[in-house]
């Protein structure tokens, strides 16, 4: 196996310098070829030097829509001049993506032009027009060479955290090379694929989408606000040959435009990740899409997108029938080791999933968040990593997922702590429940996720004390948190039910609030 890093820009050059008149990007009726699309990078790249004293900057902040050409261009400026991107999601509240901001040490963020006057704690730098529209020289003689070593940062990524600030997650070029590597070739993908980028630019499938494609020829393919309601429709129009996104879309296609059989010829490969793929999700949309695979994908965005797949047979009645009824997500990649360890820490049938290898990134942005997430394998016993000494590559990831071992792979049970996933969206409960504790009248509260029409999960809130009204406690979480992570319910009691230890009992809680 090639372990040679290529740095994350370097995918993308490759193909701009191998097919130029391809179309890289595709966004409603643009359609802008890779020579293009790389000229406009390094305007941007020649732009961002400008702003930073003609020094290549360390880390640059990115708030811009996925759905838009300054968005991608942006994104590949950054890493021409070989910095760090933090994405920053527009549609975040302020406060969210000021704390991010402030975690990640950003000097300058780049934006829109639409975003221009947005209020965050540093130097905001607009794309200007001329910069997408070749209007201006390409100034590319200023461009310094692109030096990216393979330790240093490609991208950060901030996700929920337990203890009520989100927390950062940095991944290395290696990390991500070693990833891109295996999946261009996995999804067969070259010149011609048309490949859906459905994602925020703060959700890890998006480096997936878009690196698979620029990195082969291919064309990334965005699709509008409501595109994913008619999923049959937009793949047929766009002639998509590679789905990927969440489970949950089939169920929202479902419910709104149902698949047909037959629907989705064009499609050659579907790829599913960020929360569990039912089976009865898998057939719907096997059955749309007859000229193609269907995979269900897991990785935690600290094993750097994918590290576990499991490709259903082509014939249904070859498909594994699991207890839970979703589809198993198989075993690690070939080049990652994984271990299934019970309470006791000894290898297990069925246990908590644990990873090493080159796609386990290096540890938290702030190194209090890995206590409790590594630890050391001797071969008999597992041993809680001290964050008081240096984390190796030798260290596991402890992922929090219990899976439990069959013929087909690994089959997903449970987390287990209090880690749920919304539209494949990661969400502390903690990190609610810190929000809530925080307000004037609020004793205590807790979060629960139920389950909703088509195995979707839903938040639900409950809190102990006195308030006045409870869409003063909507008003706060709606500035502080992401929509997705804010409760669909609050509901005051006087005492919460407790479990034998004296401990709050979640799931005696979780059914009052289901009545």
């Amino acid at each position: 196996m090639n372990t040679k890093t290529i740095p994350l820009y370097e995918w993308f050059a490759a193909s701009a310098k191998r097919c130029p008149d391809q179309p890289a990007l595709e966004i409603a009726d643009r359609v802008i070829s890779y020579a293009e699309l790389e000229g406009m990078a390094e305007r941007i790249a020649v732009q961002l030097l400008g702003a930073n004293d003609d020094v290549a900057p360390g880390r640059v902040g990115l708030l811009a829509a996925a759905g838009t050409v300054s968005a991608y261009a942006g994104y590949l400026a950054v890493q021409r001049l070989g910095a760090t991107v933090v994405p920053l999601n527009p549609s975040f509240p302020t406060a969210r993506n000021a704390a991010i901001s402030q975690a990640a040490g950003l000097g300058l963020v780049l934006v829109d032009q639409e975003r221009i006057d947005v209020d965050l704690p540093t130097r905001i730098l607009a794309v200007d027009s001329g910069e997408l529209s070749g209007t201006l020289p390409t100034g590319t003689g200023e461009l310094p060479e692109l030096v990216a070593q393979p330790g240093d940062l490609a991208y950060i990524l901030f996700t929920s955290g337990s203890l009520g600030e989100p927390k950062g997650v940095p991944i290395q070029h290696r990390n991500i090379s070693a990833y891109l590597g295996h999946s261009i070739k996995h999804y067969e993908l070259e010149p011609g694929c048309r490949v859906l980028q459905p994602f925020d630019l703060t959700f890890d499938l998006s480096v997936l989408a878009m690196f698979a494609a620029f990195g082969s020829g291919a064309t990334v393919v965005v699709p509008g606000r409501n595109d994913l309601l008619a999923a049959a429709r937009f793949v047929r129009r766009r002639g998509l040959t590679h789905w990927f996104s969440v489970p949950s879309v089939i169920s929202l296609t479902q419910r709104v435009e149902p698949l047909r059989p037959g629907s989705m010829p064009t499609l050659r490969h579907s790829m599913f990740a960020g929360e569990p793929l039912t089976l009865q999700q898998a057939e719907a949309w096997h059955a749309a899409a007859p000229n193609g695979v269907v995979e269900n994908a897991y990785g935690p965005t600290e094993l750097t997108i994918i590290c576990a797949e499991y490709v259903l047979p082509k014939q249904v009645a070859e498909w594994p029938r699991t207890p839970n009824g979703t589809v198993p997500i198989g075993y690690g990649l070939s080049s990652l080791e994984c271990i299934v360890l019970d309470a006791d820490g000894k290898q297990a049938e069925e246990g908590e999933l644990c990873i090493r290898g080159p796609q386990r990134f290096a540890g938290y942005l702030d190194p209090a968040n890995n206590e409790g997430r590594f630890l050391t394998y001797d071969g008999d016993k597992a041993t809680p990593y001290d964050p008081g000494t240096r984390l190796t590559d030798r260290h596991w990831y402890r992922t929090g997922d219990r899976v439990r071992i069959s013929v087909d792979g690994y089959i997903y049970c449970e987390r287990l702590d209090h880690q749920v996933k919304v539209r494949g969206y990661r969400i502390e409960l903690g990190e609610i429940e810190a929000v809530l504790r925080e307000q004037p009248g609020v004793r205590d509260a807790i979060v629960v996720a139920q389950s909703a029409t088509g195995g979707e999960a839903v938040l639900a809130a409950a809190y102990t004390g006195r308030i006045g009204n409870t869409e003063d406690l909507f008003r706060v979480l709606r500035e502080r948190l992401p929509s997705y992570m804010v409760p669909a319910s609050l509901t005051a009691f006087e005492t919460f039910p407790l479990n034998v230890n004296g401990k709050v009992d979640r799931r005696r809680l979780a059914e009052e609030l289901s009545k």
